[in-house]
């Protein structure tokens, strides 16, 4: 798959500019193949920009300025979108092409792999086994959820500084009442 870059070479916008060259140089830091397409000096490139660029994703004029971004024939979007991308560390995504290994964005992806599907050992999910072990221990997963719903709501009163006013009245009170006692007994 080859990432098309469609910029305009001899644009008089600095603006434009500096987006091209941030994006041509963040792919080439990513060592992504692309080709750049020059809008200016092609008018078939400028035509194929215009038509597949999604109609939702054109200013208001119609015309979508440079710099574009397709996956072969597959838009990505423009800089605006590159750039909440790169700052997403989602640029793989993005682009629609798999994370080299190793990558953040890679690990990522793997830990949303692994919390919709649970862990993976030796190519199988071990979410297979877990069900297997607590069928033969007698228990299922509704028991689990109550028990661990009970532990929460334990670790939560224990923990809740809310109550510590209760227990101070109650035990001031149990203070009270032993003076009164004590001041009858005195009588």
């Amino acid at each position: 798959m080859v990432i098309k870059v469609f910029l305009a070479s001899s644009s008089g916008s600095t603006a434009i500019k500096k987006k091209q060259q941030d994006v041509l140089g963040f792919l080439e830091a990513l060592k992504v193949d692309y080709a750049p397409l020059d809008i200016a000096c092609n008018e078939d490139n400028r035509m194929w920009m215009r038509e597949n660029v999604p109609v939702e994703k054109k200013p208001t004029n119609g015309i979508p300025l440079p710099p574009q971004i397709f996956n072969e024939e597959s838009y990505c979007g423009d800089y605006e979108t590159f750039f909440d991308a790169k700052e997403d560390n989602a640029v793989y995504a993005f682009l629609g092409l798999p994370p080299p290994p190793g990558s953040k964005e890679a690990k990522e992806a793997e830990k949303a792999f692994i919390l919709e599907n649970g862990p993976v050992k030796n190519g199988t999910v071990e979410n297979e086994t877990v069900e297997s072990e607590t069928v033969e221990n007698g228990t299922d997963d509704a028991e689990d959820e109550e028990n661990l719903e009970a532990e929460e709501v334990e670790e939560e009163n224990l923990d809740d500084d809310s109550l510590a006013p209760v227990k101070q009245e109650e035990a001031q009170e149990e203070v009270e009442d032993d003076e009164a006692k004590q001041e009858e007994e005195d009588e």
